[in-house]
């Protein structure tokens, strides 16, 4: 977890510490908070918020100025919350109404970006990918999630996303580890049919497309997957959560991660041919 992150999140439970302790009828215990709030919360659970170590839900951070007696106090308390969210957005917030939101706020970035540079390790990138590859692929993450079930939805609204592919002015720099191309993330057919995807976008003025073959020498492991976008804002890729961030520091390591891996990338015919072995290893099923 990142220090900027961790230390937000004891700012804000200090803040609700504060709270607890100026309390208009006097100072409550842990304790005595937690039996107020009521179902749900123990004296370790106000402890780990206090302490930074456990995020607070909006709904109790509302319900914890009410019950301190500082309901005024909401306001500020959910701009922290957020303030320090926009950086690193769970995967259980993000998909609480599944995954079409998610979507919704990746295309936002999407259309007021000019040149988008992606890398990814385990995956066709969206912006490639097939309606049944991509249904897959979504499917699988909401089994792990354990989140709701939009996944038409949020397909559709994926495969809208790439109409950016056609239109001038834009720059999609993608390129991906051999291994996204054999994952087997969905049945034989449909990967195949992903592939022949791939094969056709190699040539469009607006996509450059290379991929690091299984035996190319490497100049750094190929590590988590990332977007950069317009050299303003990076969105990497965890279990947990995305991490949202725009420092210049970050960007300009991203940046030079994907230089480096650049070097070891094969473009053009090149390209094509790993992507068509890729598909001649494929199980008749």
């Amino acid at each position: 977890m990142s220090t900027d992150y961790q230390q937000a999140r004891e700012a804000l439970g200090l803040r609700l510490r504060e709270l607890r302790l100026t309390c208009p009828d006097g100072r409550l215990t842990g304790a005595q908070l937690a039996e107020r709030l009521g179902a749900g919360w123990t004296k370790s659970k106000i402890s780990k918020l206090e302490n930074g170590r456990q995020t607070a839900e909006a709904e109790e951070l509302q319900a914890w100025a009410e019950a301190t007696g500082h309901p005024e106090a909401y306001a500020g308390l959910l701009a922290q919350l957020r303030g320090f969210e926009s950086h690193i957005r769970s995967w259980r917030r993000q998909l609480s109404s599944g995954h079409r939101r998610v979507q919704d706020a990746i295309t936002a970035e999407h259309d007021r970006t000019r040149v988008l540079t992606i890398w990814e390790n385990v995956l066709v990138p969206g912006m490639l990918q097939t309606a049944d590859y991509a249904r897959h692929v979504l499917t699988r993450h909401a089994n792990l999630m354990q989140s709701p079930r939009d996944t038409e939805d949020a397909v559709r609204a994926r495969i809208a996303r790439q109409a950016g592919l056609t239109e001038p002015g834009r720059l999609y720099r993608i390129m991906m580890w051999e291994g996204a191309l054999h994952a087997l993330v969905c049945p034989p057919s449909a990967l195949a049919a992903q592939l022949d995807r791939l094969m056709g976008v190699v040539g469009l003025d607006t996509v450059q497309l290379g991929v690091i073959p299984f035996t190319a020498s490497l100049r750094i492991f190929p590590g988590n997957s990332f977007w950069i976008y317009d050299e303003r804002r990076v969105v990497v890729e965890d279990w947990h959560a995305e991490l949202w961030l725009d420092d210049a520091d970050s960007v300009a390591t991203y940046l030079r991660v994907w230089r480096t891996l650049e070097q070891s990338a094969v473009y053009g015919a090149d390209a094509q041919n790993v992507i068509s072995r890729a598909r001649r290893a494929l199980p008749a099923r």
